[in-house]
């Protein structure tokens, strides 16, 4: 028996990265997944997006394991088609217990020098989607009298970071929204956390613009001219952890081995927020 066994969850931005990681480990211990991806570009966002591809590529992983995978390719900012492809996946699975609300997105400037579209897309897709989110599966939780929801934010809704204001404001926002919802939904024995990243290993932070931010010395920086500026946010001797790493917290965040924990802050950060 896994962890998860019987459980069924719904995964944003599901088609890489933490919440690849994340639909891989719930299946590994034996969740259902409902994968959500926008699998296209988003506007003032530099990260190259993830792509239909990516999303298959991570159903396959989670069929190998031999469970079971929904897809649907949605915006998390638009709460008529998320309802509407979170509705489908549970009637075809069965269910809803568990939602890891994931999708995010990144870019960078000084917190004055930002424009409103990079302010506004920030926040509606790293806030706003994730009420979005919560709010198209809370009703399918309630139907099966509880569940777990695990929101993804970073170090950034902890501390305030340089260089990111709108990123660390909706961030912020998460841990806000997190709280309430635990409040809110606690008498339908729905439990709601939410997990800190420092920098993952991921397309988010493996690209040239974040490593010329890290590296401004620098022209082009390698991986490993990178790793040197990155290890110095952490408290342990890493640059960086892996997207498995904030895969195995959420397993343990919606398993049963948590069932008495709820509304709190988990970092996995390499004790990045304590230096």
């Amino acid at each position: 028996m896994g962890r998860v066994t019987g459980k069924i969850a719904l995964v944003t931005g599901a088609a890489r990265g933490i919440g690849r990681a994340q639909a891989i480990r719930l299946a590994e211990e034996g969740a259902d997944i409902v994968a959500v991806d926008i699998c296209g570009p988003v506007e003032s966002v530099l990260t190259p997006p993830a792509s239909a591809a990516d999303l298959a590529e991570t159903a396959a992983a989670v069929t190998a394991t031999g469970r079971r995978v929904v897809t649907a390719t949605v915006d998390v900012r638009d709460g008529t088609a998320l309802r509407g492809a979170v509705d489908a996946a549970v009637a075809e699975l069965g269910g809803l217990d568990i939602v890891c609300a994931t999708a995010g997105i990144s870019s960078s400037g000084g917190a004055l020098e930002l424009t409103e579209q990079q302010w506004q897309t920030m926040i509606d897709v790293n806030l706003t989607g994730v009420w979005q989110t919560c709010k198209a599966a809370t009703g399918h939780l309630i139907a099966r009298d509880g569940g777990a929801m695990i929101l993804t934010s970073s170090i950034a809704g902890l501390r305030g970071l340089v260089g990111v204001a709108h990123y660390t404001a909706a961030k912020h926002g998460v841990v806000g929204l997190m709280r309430s919802l635990a409040k809110e939904l606690a008498p339908h024995h729905i439990r709601v956390t939410s997990v800190h990243p420092t920098n993952v290993d991921t397309l988010m932070i493996q690209n040239d613009s974040v490593r010329r931010a890290f590296r401004p010395d620098l022209t082009s920086p390698t991986r490993e001219e990178f790793a040197e500026a990155a290890v110095t946010m952490n408290m342990l001797p890493i640059p960086w952890v892996d997207p498995v790493d904030i895969a195995n917290a959420t397993l343990f965040l919606a398993s049963d081995e948590a069932r008495y924990i709820t509304a709190v802050t988990l970092p996995v950060d390499a004790g990045s927020t304590q230096r």
